[in-house]
């Protein structure tokens, strides 16, 4: 028993070392603790309010409790039974009130956000409106006021109220994005959330799905881009655009008949599974393979590369995703992730 302890008092400072390296580990986007928006700063603030008064009490205790056993400690020769405090009413009313004034200074605030940021934007005609439904594992983006759908990248104005409305088109789903607003559930059948949230400068914020739903819940990833109000309606007008199929008439007709069945590109197409109406100019494939022309990991490649993965075998990207292998030539599978690659929005 006493060599298993040895063993554990080395293991605790390496464990200890690894968890502070650990710690440091992530992404800069991916964190609550780097706001970007104001409601993300809000809640950040109440964060910080919350561990102030944690570290507050805890500084306190512990001083407390090591003044009273270096103060109170039995010397030798001393068997006395130390003067008992048990029953001091102002002892009593100290102890009590503190903990009461502490609740209120974190409660006031929290109560005060909660009811400020569940406000509903869902009817506000200022607001853009966005409807999310959550798919095992892919998110879809429908923007009523607008008549468009797309997938995977939500494109919205910046210095704009994003009104969201999330439901889940299978299992339950959480929709986050850490940097510009916390996490909200999205539900299966009628039982619709709503949140909202700001992007006050242009940029490219990461989202997660934050509920378990299955193998594939960790690469269930997808992209917020905010851009200035302009470009924020060119990308509408491309998206409406008509998209002309491939020139090849073998891939032309392997992509209508295996791929226009499920997906749509421009007007053509069904709705079924992701919009892959400019595909060539998202950040990812899948969500999770990064398209860049500068590949330093597993999960890097060019459109083309990611494209060809991913329609080659979805499952090994996403285990269960429902897609499956598709039944394409060499020739159809080159043709294909190729004319994707190049269905581009400018915008």
């Amino acid at each position: 028993m006493m060599n298993r302890w040895h063993a554990v008092k080395r293991l605790l400072p390496l464990l200890a070392g690894m968890a502070l390296l650990l710690s440091a580990c992530g992404r800069a986007d991916l964190s609550a603790l780097n706001p970007q928006g104001p409601v993300a700063e809000e809640q950040f603030g109440l964060m910080k309010l919350a561990i102030t008064i944690m570290s507050f009490v805890v500084i306190v205790v512990f001083s407390l409790s090591l003044y009273v056993i270096v103060k109170f400690r039995r010397r030798r020769g001393d068997n006395t039974i130390p003067v008992q405090v048990e029953g001091n009413h102002k002892l009593e009313i100290v102890w009590t009130v503190i903990p009461i004034i502490l609740l209120i200074i974190l409660g006031v605030p929290t109560v005060q956000s909660v009811f400020g940021l569940s406000k509903d934007y869902s009817k506000d005609p200022n607001a853009v409106q966005v409807i999310v439904t959550s798919h095992q594992y892919w998110w879809e983006f429908e923007y009523p006021q607008f008549g468009i759908k797309t997938a995977q990248e939500m494109v919205i104005p910046t210095n704009a109220k994003i009104a969201i409305e999330t439901k889940s088109g299978d299992v339950k789903h959480s929709f986050w994005i850490p940097a510009l607003a916390g996490k909200i559930d999205s539900n299966a059948g009628a039982n619709v959330n709503t949140m909202y949230f700001e992007a006050p400068k242009p940029g490219v914020y990461l989202g997660k799905c934050a509920e378990l739903c299955g193998p594939s819940h960790a690469l269930m990833d997808f992209k917020v881009k905010a851009v200035d109000e302009a470009s924020f309606d060119r990308w509408i007008a491309a998206l409406k655009e008509p998209v002309e199929l491939p020139a090849d008439p073998a891939v032309r007709e392997a992509f209508i008949s295996k791929c226009l069945s499920c997906h749509a590109v421009g007007d053509q197409g069904g709705m079924i599974y992701p919009n892959l109406t400019g595909i060539g100019s998202r950040e990812t494939v899948g969500g999770i393979l990064v398209n860049t022309d500068d590949a330093k990991y597993a999960n890097e490649g060019t459109v083309y590369e990611n494209l060809k993965r991913w329609i080659e075998d979805p499952d090994q990207i996403k285990p269960g995703n429902g897609m499956g292998k598709v039944a394409l030539t060499e020739q159809e599978l080159d043709g294909i992730a190729k004319y994707l690659s190049e269905l581009k929005l400018d915008y």
